[in-house]
């Protein structure tokens, strides 16, 4: 899809990006979106797991709770996600700064059908834990009652990209501060068993793949 986003980024414009494959990026490696809406006339911001079905994003949540409903009906909304990827450490407090991947969708959601629900579970796990839906059983009718999946579109959207090195006014590159960037990276630990985890069960293919 090559649809331009119909956002206009006001402030540091040189840091956006109307890249779709980029924002896609992106959508594909945040785990944590923080959905904000308004609720009976008050702003409210969720976090929530998220996951990118090719054109949508996909959401899941209790049939109980309020603001899922909420969304559920068609109140706009925007989808934020963030990913840090590093400090920028300038010769001031005032340059420094971080690296950072951070996109805005807006929209509304929609249900997805009964046929399609479970379609949609399967992704939003294997987002998390590649290949896990495979390893345990089907959801349950019940479960999958209980369960509500939504998507948005997107259709309109901003993406900023912050990826450069400190950049110092002259003076400063002129005195004796240490300048430059500091890599972050997310990695998981060694997997913990379930105290209450039968005998003889081996940590699965999908979890030892994490850190593979």
């Amino acid at each position: 899809m090559t649809q331009e986003p119909s956002i206009e980024i006001t402030r540091l414009p040189e840091k956006g990006s109307t890249n779709r494959a980029e924002l896609d990026a992106l959508l594909d490696e945040a785990y944590i979106a923080h959905v904000g809406l308004v609720v009976d006339g008050h702003p409210l911001v969720i976090p929530t797991a998220v996951a990118r079905d090719e054109d949508r994003l996909l959401v899941h949540g209790s049939t109980g709770s309020g603001w899922m409903r909420v969304l559920a009906d068609g109140a706009p909304a925007c989808v934020t996600v963030t990913l840090l990827e590093g400090l920028v450490v300038a010769r001031s407090a005032f340059e420094s700064s971080m690296h950072y991947r951070s996109a805005v969708v807006f929209g509304s959601f929609t249900p997805v059908s009964v046929a399609e629900k479970l379609r949609a579970l399967n992704l939003l796990t294997d987002v998390l834990i590649p290949g896990r839906r495979d390893e345990v059983r089907a959801p349950t009718a019940r479960e999958l009652s209980a369960t509500l999946v939504l998507a948005m579109p997107i259709e309109r959207w901003s993406l900023k990209i912050s990826a450069k090195w400190p950049e110092d006014p002259d003076e400063d590159v002129e005195g004796d501060a240490w300048a430059g960037v500091v890599p972050m990276r997310v990695r998981y630990d060694t997997p913990m068993s379930a105290p209450d985890l039968r005998a003889g069960i081996a940590v699965p293919n999908s979890v030892n793949q994490l850190n593979a």
